[in-house]
C-alpha cells in the first residue's frame, strides 16, 4: 500500500520531469553578415560620426565613435579592419575639450577647457571668411570620414577643404591649396558598405546660433544633394545604412537653462521682476522684443550673470533681459517661431532621407523618433536608467549636443538593429554598459 509520502514523491518527480520537458530554450542567432558585405565599411558624416564630444574632437572621443563600435561588431561577422584618423597619443587632446571640474553650491556644474597636448599646428586667415584653425596632418588609410561642422550643403564645394580645419587635416594639401570635394574624397577608394549621417548641421548650426549666425539649408538644395550623394555611394551596388536628422531643438543644449529657472533666480533677489524679455522672430528677418515664454529656448552657453546688469539705452540705464528695451540677444535664444521653423525644415529633410533610402533599399536608423522617445520616456539599458537630462542622463556629453561613449554605443546598436533587419544579418550588439557617461572629477 502506497503511503501519502510515496504519492508525494511520484507527484514531485512527474512535475519536475514535466517542467524539464517544457522549459524554454533561448536560441541566439548565429552571427551572420546576411546579404551585406562588410569587408570595407566606411562612415560618412559630421561631428557625431567623428566621435566629437564635450565641445571638441579628441582621441578618446574618436576611439568611442559609433562607427568604430559598429565596425568592431561587424568584425564578428567577417567585417574588415576599420581605421580612424586618430590624434596621436602625444597630441591626444586634439582640438581641446570640456571636462567637468565640479559643482557650484547651487548644484550647477563647473566645466573647464582642456588646453594641453593639443594637435593645433596653426591658424590661417582666409579673406572674406575668417580664421581657420589648422590641425596636425593625418596620413594613412581612413574608414571614418566624419568631419565636424560639415553640412550636406558643403559636400560638393571644392574650396571647403581650406575652410574647415578638421577636413583640411585629412587632405594631402595645405590650406588654401585644396580643391577636393568631400564627396569625392570619401568615395575615392573602393568600399563595400557605408553608414551616412550627414544633414544634422544643415539645421543644427542655425539653431545653436539662436537663428542669428547661420541659415537653414534650402529644402530643394538638401533634396538635390542628398540624392546626389546616395547615388554616388551606391553607384557600384554598395549597401548601407542612413540615419534621419534628430529634432535638434530637443537636445540638452536647449532644455537645460530655461526661462522659468532664470526668472526664478532673478526673483529671489528682486521679487518685483515679472518677466524676461527676448528679441523674437515675427516673420522673415523681422524681430520684435516681447515677454519670453517656456516655448522660447535659451542656449546652454548663455551667461546668466548678464541678467539684470545695467545697459545704456536711449531711455537711460536699464537691466539686461528685464525690459523690452534690453531683451536677451538673439544669439542666446531660439525663440518659439525659430523653433517651429527649424522643426519644419528637419521634417522636410527627413522625408527626403526616408524616400531616397527606400528607393535604394538602404537600412534606416530613425534617429528623430528614437531620440525624441528618449526625451519623452527615458531609456533603460542593462538595468541602467538613462535620459536626455544634462550630465545626469548619461547620454549627452558636456556640450549638450554630442554624445558620451555610452550614448554613441546606444546609437551604434540602433544602426546595427536597422542593418540586421534590412539585410537579414545578425551582427551582435555592443555591450552598452561597458561605455561610460559623463566623467565626474
Amino acid at each position: 500500500m502506497k503511503t501519502y509520502k510515496s504519492y508525494l514523491h511520484i507527484f514531485l518527480a512527474a512535475g519536475l520531469l514535466s517542467f524539464a520537458a517544457c522549459k524554454t530554450e533561448i536560441n541566439t542567432p548565429k552571427p551572420s553578415r546576411g546579404t551585406a558585405d562588410f569587408s570595407r565599411y566606411i562612415a560618412v558624416g559630421n561631428s557625431l560620426t567623428a566621435g566629437y564630444a564635450d565641445g571638441g574632437l579628441y582621441r578618446e572621443g574618436q576611439m568611442n565613435s559609433y562607427p568604430s563600435i559598429i565596425a568592431a561588431q561587424m568584425q564578428k561577422v567577417g567585417g574588415g579592419a576599420f581605421t580612424q584618423p586618430l590624434f596621436t597619443p602625444e597630441q591626444a587632446n586634439g582640438s581641446g575639450y570640456l571636462r567637468l571640474a565640479g559643482f557650484n553650491a547651487d548644484g550647477t556644474p563647473k566645466t573647464e577647457q582642456v588646453k594641453t597636448n593639443l594637435a593645433v599646428r596653426g591658424q590661417l586667415a582666409v579673406p572674406g571668411f575668417g580664421n581657420v584653425i589648422l590641425y596636425t596632418k593625418y596620413t594613412g588609410d581612413i574608414n571614418n570620414y566624419g568631419v565636424p561642422a560639415i553640412k550636406l550643403q558643403q559636400i560638393t564645394y571644392a574650396p571647403y577643404g581650406n575652410l574647415n580645419g578638421y577636413f583640411e587635416r585629412l587632405l594631402p594639401g595645405d590650406s588654401p591649396t585644396n580643391t577636393t570635394t568631400y564627396l569625392d574624397f570619401v568615395t575615392a577608394k573602393p568600399f563595400t558598405f557605408f553608414t551616412d549621417w550627414l544633414g544634422n548641421n544643415d539645421a543644427l548650426l542655425y539653431a545653436t546660433s539662436g537663428g542669428a549666425g547661420d541659415v537653414l539649408t534650402d529644402k530643394a538644395v538638401f533634396t538635390q544633394l542628398y540624392n546626389l550623394s546616395i547615388n554616388k555611394l551606391t553607384v557600384n551596388g554598395q549597401k548601407g545604412a542612413v540615419a534621419t536628422i534628430p529634432d535638434v531643438t530637443s537636445v540638452p543644449y536647449f532644455n537645460t537653462v530655461t526661462v522659468g529657472a532664470i526668472l526664478a533666480g532673478v526673483q529671489k533677489a528682486n521679487p518685483a521682476a515679472k518677466a524676461l524679455y527676448v528679441n523674437a522672430l515675427v516673420s522673415g528677418t523681422t524681430y520684435v522684443p516681447r515677454i519670453a515664454t517656456a516655448n522660447d529656448l535659451i542656449v546652454l552657453t548663455f551667461p546668466t550673470s548678464m541678467i539684470g546688469q545695467l545697459v545704456n539705452t536711449p531711455a537711460g540705464p536699464l537691466p539686461y533681459g528685464l525690459t523690452p528695451y534690453t531683451p536677451i540677444d538673439n544669439q542666446y535664444v531660439l525663440d518659439q517661431n525659430e523653433v517651429a521653423l527649424t522643426q519644419d525644415y528637419v521634417s522636410s529633410y527627413n522625408a527626403t532621407i526616408k524616400s531616397v533610402a527606400a528607393s535604394k533599399g538602404l537600412a534606416v536608423f530613425d534617429a528623430f523618433t528614437f531620440l525624441n522617445d528618449i526625451k519623452a520616456h527615458g531609456l533603460t539599458v542593462d538595468g541602467v536608467n538613462l535620459s536626455s537630462a544634462y550630465i545626469s542622463g548619461g547620454i549627452f556629453s558636456l556640450d549638450g549636443v554630442h554624445l558620451t561613449p555610452r550614448g554613441y554605443a546606444i546609437v551604434a546598436n540602433e544602426f546595427i538593429k536597422a542593418i540586421n533587419k534590412q539585410y537579414n544579418a545578425s551582427i551582435p550588439q555592443a555591450n552598452v554598459s561597458s561605455y561610460n557617461g559623463v566623467k565626474f572629477p
